[in-house]
């Protein structure tokens, strides 16, 4: 039984990503600060997989308390860093909130794994590193431009911090999933996506707004160079997302890796705009949402969808959700919190 230490492990794709590595085996350890999630998801994912998780409540950026941590788990096989604050608009307002969160977090912990007699790192990248790329669907090969936002630019950084620390620290192997946007829930509805506060993200905000939370949904921007003139995404269901996590520490683990800083891109290579997850929403639950077209908003690129072929090919992994399945798992799950 390898133990892995997934940070984050409670938040919405780490706490799916926990389901996966105890429905795989794994001894897992989770490391949350509790900022952005509740105790309440251990028990989802104790029911789920009849096994418990190991849980320390821990803030990442007190280097002490991270070194404390590897010295009580020295038999760590594995991590997988999901510890990072994660809204592009929240991040343009509060960019130091996010660069000391991001960057410090990522650095201590790195710096700790080091000292493991395995080390194995996976990363929780995004798409966001390659701004607005030039050609769709985007490949790993598209340049990295500069951040339209904050949340982007920690993500380019954090790339850069372990690449950088693999040139020089041979047996430190590392992968950096570079996600499009994860959406839904397990299917079991017992873990999904659960915001503190005001969501900043787009399907939650869906789905609070059908279920009486929210008054309207604002979408942002309907002039963009699209089919229907809003910003078109790569939505993936956060269980298949979640296995992509599952496949790419099994490469690790195996020593299956090429190099020792390998990328993916995990997504469905599929588009779609905003006015079409509010429909597929609407197909799936059978009621009309109430949206409203509201100004652009800033570091929103116009258009990303994944080129997914190196990780079909590579990892032997394809995202096998669609749109439909996802908001439909979205709200159940909202239907299951909010009791309706």
């Amino acid at each position: 039984m390898k133990k892995i230490l997934v940070t984050g492990g409670l938040g919405f794709i780490g706490s799916h990503t926990v389901v996966e590595l105890q429905n795989e085996g794994y001894d897992v350890v989770i490391i949350d600060d509790l900022s952005n999630a509740s105790l309440d998801v251990i028990e989802g994912i104790i029911a789920i997989t009849g096994k418990i998780p190991v849980f320390e409540k821990i803030d990442l950026k007190e280097k002490a308390s991270v070194e404390r941590f590897f010295q009580k788990h020295n038999d760590i096989s594995g991590v997988i860093h999901f510890a990072a604050s994660k809204a592009v608009g929240e991040s343009v307002e509060k960019p130091l909130l996010y660069y000391e969160n991001n960057l410090n977090t990522l650095i201590y912990t790195l710096k700790e794994v080091l000292n493991l007699n395995t080390s194995n790192f996976i990363f929780s990248s995004s798409c966001t590193v390659y701004g607005q790329a030039d050609e769709m669907p985007i490949t790993e090969n598209a340049p990295v431009k500069p951040a339209e936002s904050p949340y982007g630019n920690t993500k380019q950084i954090g790339e850069e911090i372990i690449k950088d620390t693999c040139k020089v620290n041979p047996h430190l192997n590392a992968i950096a999933l570079r996600y499009f946007n994860p959406i839904g829930a397990h299917s079991s509805a017992k873990i999904g996506e659960l915001p503190i506060g005001v969501p900043q993200n787009l399907v939650p905000f869906i789905t609070q707004t059908a279920a009486g939370l929210r008054e309207c949904l604002s979408v942002y921007g309907n002039d963009y160079e699209t089919p229907d003139g809003t910003c078109i995404r790569d939505y993936i269901h956060v269980v298949d997302l979640a296995k992509a996590h599952a496949v790419a520490l099994e490469r690790l683990l195996e020593a299956n890796n090429q190099s020792n800083f390998e990328t993916f891109n995990v997504g469905t290579g599929v588009g779609s705009s905003v006015l079409e997850v509010i429909k597929s929403f609407e197909k799936v639950s059978g009621q009309a949402l109430n949206f409203k077209i509201a100004p652009r908003r800033e570091g929103d690129i116009v258009k990303a969808f994944a080129n997914t072929k190196k990780a079909n090919a590579v990892l032997g992994w394809k995202a096998k959700s669609t749109l439909d399945d996802a908001m439909l798992s979205a709200w159940k799950w909202e239907k299951n919190i909010r009791n309706l």
